[in-house]
C-alpha cells in the first residue's frame, strides 16, 4: 500500500467518525445496537458516558444480573465493559474503512482493586495510538497491535479495576 491509499483512509474515517459518534451518542440507537450485535452488554445494561476522536466512557451497573456470588460486580461484565471502552473508538476508525480493517481482540490483563458495588465506569483515553496503528497498517499493508488500558471507576473516583487490553488491527487487501 501507499500513502495515496492512507490518505484515502484518512479522509474516508473522518466521515465515518462522525456519522458513528452521532449513532452512539443516541441512547436509542445505541441500545439497538447492543440488542443486535452485543447482546449479553444490553443485558448487563451498558451505556456509553461519552466518546470522541480519543476517549471513550462506558458504564454498567452493579444489579442482580450483573452480580457474582460475592456481593459485587462480575468479573466478565466488568472485562466486557472495560473492552468496550476501547473497542469503541477501534470501532470508530474500522467501521466502513476503506481499505477494510480487521480488528481483534488478543490479550487481556486485568487487575482488581477495589469490590465494584455500584456503577462502575470504564475510560479508556488511547484513541491516538488506535488511529496511528491502524494507518500504520494501512500503510504497509502488515497487522499491528496496540495493547489500551482502561480504567473503572467508582461513582465517588475511586478505582476498582484496571485492564490492558491488546488489539490487533490489519488491513485487507482483497
Amino acid at each position: 500500500m501507499n500513502q495515496a491509499t492512507v490518505d484515502a483512509y484518512i479522509a474516508n474515517q473522518e466521515i465515518q467518525a462522525q456519522q458513528f459518534i452521532k449513532r452512539i451518542k443516541n441512547p436509542f440507537l445505541f441500545r439497538l445496537f447492543m440488542l443486535i450485535k452485543l447482546p449479553m452488554a444490553f443485558l448487563a445494561s451498558v451505556k456509553v458516558k461519552e466518546v470522541n476522536a480519543d476517549v471513550c466512557e462506558i458504564s454498567v451497573p452493579f444489579r442482580w444480573l450483573n452480580q457474582n456470588p460475592f456481593g459485587s460486580t462480575y468479573f466478565a461484565v466488568l472485562a466486557m465493559a472495560a473492552e468496550m471502552s476501547s473497542g469503541m473508538i477501534a470501532l470508530m476508525y474500522t467501521q466502513n474503512a476503506k481499505p477494510s480493517i480487521a480488528m481483534l481482540v488478543t490479550n487481556l490483563d486485568a487487575s482488581f482493586i477495589k469490590k465494584a458495588t455500584g456503577v462502575t465506569t470504564f475510560k479508556c483515553e488511547s484513541g491516538k495510538a488506535i488511529r496511528e496503528a491502524i494507518q500504520q497498517s494501512v500503510l504497509t499493508g502488515e497487522g499491528r497491535t496496540i495493547t489500551c488500558k482502561a480504567i473503572g471507576y467508582s461513582k465517588t473516583g475511586e478505582i476498582e479495576a484496571e485492564f490492558n487490553v491488546t488489539w490487533s488491527f490489519k488491513a485487507r487487501t482483497k
